[in-house]
């Protein structure tokens, strides 16, 4: 933002601090104090609810308002007049939005030489960006498109949206989200590590990945529609983020479950570049799982104290184990020494303490996967892929909302150092 627009909002702010100043100082029933008691007495005996007197006031409200701005165009209202540049042409019914719904009210018609003259602010207050954005905010916390209509504000003049409205709102405002989303540029964000993750929504595999800049913050960089297995899939992913301004040839920890796709690709976009840190949580899970309960005990317990160790001696303890376990259990020893050194990657560039536990596993993009699948829970009939990544998209940027830096993140300008060594000859001019 520069600092002309800058300086025009703050402006801007200001005229309306003191309309709302001036109206707090002379409330609109002040004018008229008298008439507010049959309002009164019609609410206490239950004839009139808040919500109706709410929303009969801001019909009025709106329909002066509307009134004034046309006086300011066609001048007072003169009965008989027909000459001018603009002139009074009766009225019609209009819809405006209201919070999360719409109201129908009167509104004024003006006609000129060439026809019809707008009405100045009836089609800001007519249109349905904010309503479609509201709506997607509204379905995003767990409300069915069925239920919508229960949750919404209703008055005796107001008039509800459809489910199928909201549907179409819905549609509307996702499909721009996920374009924005895919769209983002981070050619100006330190990105340190990705993490990427595979989610499973009605039945179509998506692949997402969540940034983490040189400040701690997380950034939502994009999703795919696809297997985690597919390697076409991952070089889509990775390859969009190569157009949208992430450097491969950039020394960044990447954080992954394993997936062999997953590895594939970032080893063929990033090459040596890439540190990858297989998550300790998915490892453990994967070995123990094999394993009879007294034994998948004794397993995680062994892999826990050797991955808080030195890697060398960590990874040496581990194949000592994996050898002990592959007479009777050979799939838990092929599964405990596959990938084992890059179970070790963030040992080797000094990360400790909680800033470690951060980069160890994927649980950073686990969390906004849950959130994904709690707000797609909602839909029972998931018509395409398309439909599976707008609601996917919805969640995930829902998700973003509560984005918080990685813990002990102060020390992310060591990790950055232990990844990009500066050469000897720019130590030496330094």
């Amino acid at each position: 933002m520069n600092k002309s627009t800058r300086k025009a909002q703050l402006l801007k702010l200001q005229v309306v601090n003191k309309s709302l100043a001036a109206l707090d100082a002379q409330p609109l029933l002040m004018a008229n104090p008298q008439a507010a008691l049959p309002l009164l007495s019609m609410i206490g005996q239950a004839q009139l609810s808040i919500e109706d007197l709410l929303g009969r006031m801001s019909r009025q409200f709106v329909e002066q308002l509307l009134i004034m701005a046309a006086q300011s165009v066609a001048g007072p209202k003169h009965p008989g007049r027909s000459a001018g540049e603009v002139r009074w042409h009766g009225s019609q019914g209009g819809l405006i939005n209201l919070g999360t719904s719409k109201l129908k009210l009167i509104r004024p018609r003006l006609r000129g030489p060439a026809g019809e003259v707008p009405l100045p602010g009836y089609a800001a207050l007519a249109g349905d960006d904010d309503l479609s954005r509201r709506i997607a905010d509204v379905l995003t916390c767990n409300v069915s498109t069925r239920k919508y209509a229960r949750v919404m504000y209703r008055c005796a003049d107001e008039m509800g949206i459809s489910r199928s409205a909201v549907s179409r709102h819905f549609i509307k405002e996702s499909t721009q989200a996920l374009a924005k989303l895919m769209d983002r540029d981070f050619s100006k964000v330190e990105l340190v590590a990705i993490y990427v993750d595979g989610i499973i929504v009605a039945g179509h595999h998506l692949i997402a990945a969540i940034g983490v800049d040189a400040s701690g913050a997380k950034h939502m960089l994009g999703i795919v529609c696809g297997s985690s297995e597919n390697a076409k899939v991952v070089k889509d992913l990775l390859g969009s983020l190569a157009q949208r301004g992430v450097d491969m040839n950039v020394a960044r920890l990447w954080v992954i479950d394993g997936s062999k796709a997953l590895r594939a690709g970032i080893e063929q976009f990033c090459g040596e570049a890439a540190h990858v840190q297989r998550c300790r949580i998915h490892k453990v899970r994967n070995v123990t799982e094999r394993l009879p309960k007294a034994k998948a005990a004794q397993t995680r317990w062994v892999m826990t104290q050797a991955l808080k160790g030195e890697p060398d001696a960590g990874i040496q303890k581990l194949k000592v184990h994996a050898k002990h376990l592959k007479a009777q259990h050979p799939d838990a020893a092929a599964s405990l020494l596959e990938g084992l050194e890059e179970l070790f990657t963030i040992n080797r560039l000094g990360v400790i303490g909680e800033l470690a536990r951060c980069l160890a596993t994927t649980n950073v993009i686990e969390s906004p996967n849950s959130v994904v699948r709690r707000v797609s829970a909602r839909v029972t009939n998931y018509r395409d892929a398309d439909m599976a990544m707008r609601w996917a998209a919805a969640g995930f940027l829902e998700a973003e909302k509560a984005f918080r830096r990685l813990r002990d993140h102060q020390h992310i300008a060591a990790l950055m150092r232990a990844m990009r060594p500066v050469p000897a000859q720019l130590q030496k001019v330094a």
